[in-house]
């Protein structure tokens, strides 16, 4: 073993003896001071060893505040060190964050910290490492805090997971007619972080393993027939297929006035859309402002090309709008490419149930 390793088993050795003595506080200055020493002499590996154990101790025994302290330490060391972001690394940070006490102050700021972490060290993830994201959403999905999951599972590469989690959300707090609106934010957001193969995966198993939706495409519902031929469209990338389909189904992407601003994103990331011009009625993009900006006839399925491949038969009911508020106000923090505007329908049963009215 080598001389540092021994080091930092004789300070654990120490605290460990202080904290069976119920001296916590003695323990916690042990842990910082030798921390600081290691990383003044450049020993990263070793601070970040030191302060990941001392962490966990003091947290498995109650003493949120002054592990939550150390952990934050620990991602300073890793950003000292530009620590990269490996599975070792993303298994102790997530761990520190899974057994914080969520009520602790110092657990989201101990989060947003990791984030910014894994994104310096992997320029490619601005937005944080999908598998960081995908651990901090299951933490989050089994604390039953869905917003927060979502969120970080829109992140991440998981879109199994993502649409389970959905699906147990929705069946738990949604109501029927939200079934399709569930799904089709994700697979919006998805696209509009350029995550085309998770936005795919979360969509087949959604609507594969949700009860309320039993039947394979062609679906029932206009909204889920409208994502499932997006998709199919993604792949051709031509114009015309993905401006018709705005427009036939623009009664059911009216349902969420986000949707359009998620559809702007996606006809120039994947279609050749122009930018939007910025206008005083909002910032969709011209031509899908001609395709949208109407009230619209009912939907209808439609074979547009030989691309979407689909015979469709007409769907007059777009859905019941019941609860669209909590699509505004409940998940806009998952939105990371465009604002999500509260609606002021009255509050759904998502809203009551998470005290969002």
């Amino acid at each position: 073993m080598a001389a540092s390793s021994r080091g930092v088993e004789r300070v654990l050795a120490k605290c460990e003896a202080c904290i069976k003595a119920g001296n916590y506080y003695e323990a916690h200055q042990m842990f910082r001071t030798v921390s600081f020493r290691y990383n003044s002499q450049q020993k990263f590996a070793e601070a970040a060893d030191l302060l990941y154990r001392g962490a966990l101790i003091l947290l498995q025994h109650n003493q949120h505040s002054s592990g939550a302290d150390l952990s934050l330490l620990l991602l300073e060391s890793l950003n000292k060190a530009k620590s990269p972001v490996t599975e070792d690394a993303i298994s102790q940070v997530t761990k520190l964050f899974e057994v914080m006490d969520p009520e602790c102050p110092e657990r989201y700021p101990y989060l947003t910290k990791a984030i910014n972490w894994s994104s310096k060290v992997n320029k490619e993830h601005k937005r944080g490492h999908p598998d960081l994201h995908q651990r901090f959403g299951f933490i989050f999905w089994h604390e039953r805090n869905y917003a927060q999951a979502r969120y970080h599972y829109i992140h991440s590469r998981d879109g199994e997971a993502c649409a389970e989690m959905l699906l147990e959300f929705h069946t738990a707090h949604g109501y029927p007619s939200e079934v399709d609106m569930f799904i089709t934010q994700a697979v919006l957001q998805y696209l509009c972080l350029q995550n085309k193969a998770t936005a795919n995966v979360c969509f087949d198993v959604y609507t594969q393993k949700h009860p309320g939706i039993k039947q394979t495409p062609p679906f029932s519902l206009p909204l889920l027939n409208f994502i499932w031929m997006l998709l199919i469209a993604l792949e051709g990338g031509k114009i015309a297929v993905f401006t018709v389909l705005c427009e036939k189904y623009q009664v059911s992407i009216n349902r969420d006035p986000n949707y359009k601003e998620y559809l702007d994103q996606i006809g120039q990331l994947f279609f050749g859309v122009p930018p939007p011009q910025r206008t005083p009625q909002g910032i969709f993009g011209s031509l899908l402002q001609n395709v949208l900006g109407g009230t619209g006839e009912d939907d209808e399925d439609v074979g547009t090309s030989s691309k979407v491949g689909v015979a469709g038969s007409s769907h007059p009911n777009s859905g019941d709008a019941k609860g669209l508020g909590s699509f505004s106000s409940l998940f806009s923090s998952g939105s990371s490419n465009s604002a999500d505007t509260p609606t002021t329908s009255r509050p759904s049963k998502l809203e009551k149930t998470l005290d969002l009215d």
